[in-house]
């Protein structure tokens, strides 16, 4: 099974450093390993999250977020997103926005590709940290059976009974971010605050139509199965599919948009070609979407239950720290230490959960604290 899931990546891995070399020589094909190790590095939380979603979906659209999924998140985020970015923020039109990123300028140099795509980092920044931070508000005041930092997240379980708490707080944290991050010492000062607060606003609001839409087409599909009072209830099928089906690949993807932004404009640190950042990164991504699949398919996250809390919390850094690089740098290896950190701790705690489970096979296993 291994290689049947991962057999796509390693294909994808040996054309992209192919690529890599082929276009760069082996300066090429040295950025092109770096960026895909730092990709797959940066994004372990990404893949245990979108797991969580994809074990809702049918074999067929799973296959189809391994394929087109994947043309999605390597040509149009990693490639064709930064450009639209560029070409936008500077006023632009695509053939400028090309020319400007194949001269390969460095991200000091005003008016390079690499410096405008980071100009518009605030903006990138407030709408993935927005999106980021609903789906952790909404995971951690979302009432469950099992917890695993209990003392903390049953209080907030309960508080979560507020209707649209998750809302109120996101909205709060933006204004809060916009003000404190998005406010320089210079004449553009309130046109960045506006930036981060427009660009933070489209970020909730993208979260709450697409996961939105995806819980109503699941509820509405789920009721034309039932049918009316005279025809027998066909039992539910395991997964959703149809509209409902589409609008979680949709939402995968926003997802996956979210986590690779910062990670865009992050490997400019490494180098300032888009290609290579483009073949690096896409490489990386192949494999967190395989590594999402064989998750699925081996049943991870049901054998260890806090693998899913650990990554939401990893989120919930994320989100943080993307708000914090309105104004400030932090630094990739912070970012992916956290949610390593999240994630690890998550994986003991299950180990011992586990653990406890085997030994006493007639007790229902204890809430392990953190």
């Amino acid at each position: 099974m291994f290689l049947r899931t991962f057999g796509w990546s390693f294909g994808i891995a040996v054309v992209g450093l192919v690529l890599g070399f082929l276009y760069g020589g082996t300066t090429g094909l040295a950025l092109t390993a770096i960026l895909a190790i730092l990709e797959v590095s940066l994004s372990f939380d990404n893949a245990v999250v979108n797991a969580t979603v994809l074990v809702r979906m049918s074999p067929f659209w799973q296959k189809i977020f391994l394929s087109i999924g994947v043309i999605i998140a390597v040509f149009g985020m990693r490639l064709v997103f930064p450009l639209l970015i560029v070409g936008i923020t500077a006023k632009l039109n695509p053939v400028e926005a090309v020319r400007l990123a194949l001269e390969k300028g460095k991200p000091e140099d005003p008016g390079t590709y690499g410096y405008l795509l980071h100009q518009a980092h605030p903006a990138i920044a407030a709408f993935g940290g927005m999106f980021l931070l609903m789906l952790f508000l909404d995971f951690v005041f979302e009432e469950r059976e099992i917890t695993w930092l209990t003392w903390l997240e049953r209080p907030l379980q309960k508080i979560g009974k507020l209707d649209q708490l998750s809302v109120v707080i996101a909205l709060a944290v933006l204004a809060v971010s916009a003000y404190t991050f998005g406010e320089q010492a210079d004449t553009a000062t309130h046109q960045r605050i506006s930036t981060v607060l427009v660009s933070g606003v489209l970020g909730i609001g993208t979260y709450l139509l697409v996961n939105g839409l995806g819980e109503f087409f699941d509820v509405d599909e789920d009721e034309d199965e039932d049918g009316d009072e005279t025809t027998p209830a066909k039992p539910k099928a395991t997964h959703v599919v149809g509209k409902a089906a589409f609008f979680l690949f949709l939402y995968l993807e926003v997802l996956d948009a979210s986590f690779s932004f910062d990670g865009v404009v992050g490997a400019f640190a490494i180098t300032s070609d888009p290609i290579i950042i483009a073949i690096g990164l896409g490489v990386g991504a192949m494999f967190i979407r395989s590594l999402t699949v064989f998750l699925v398919k081996k049943g991870t996250l049901s054998e260890y239950v806090y693998l899913e809390h650990g990554a939401l919390w990893a989120i919930g850094a994320l989100a943080v720290i993307l708000l914090v690089t309105i104004e400030y740098e932090v630094p990739e290896v912070v970012t992916g230490l956290i949610g390593v950190g999240f994630i690890g701790l998550a994986f003991v705690s299950s180990l011992v959960r586990n653990k406890r489970a085997d030994d006493a096979p007639d007790r229902q296993p204890e809430a392990v604290e953190v």
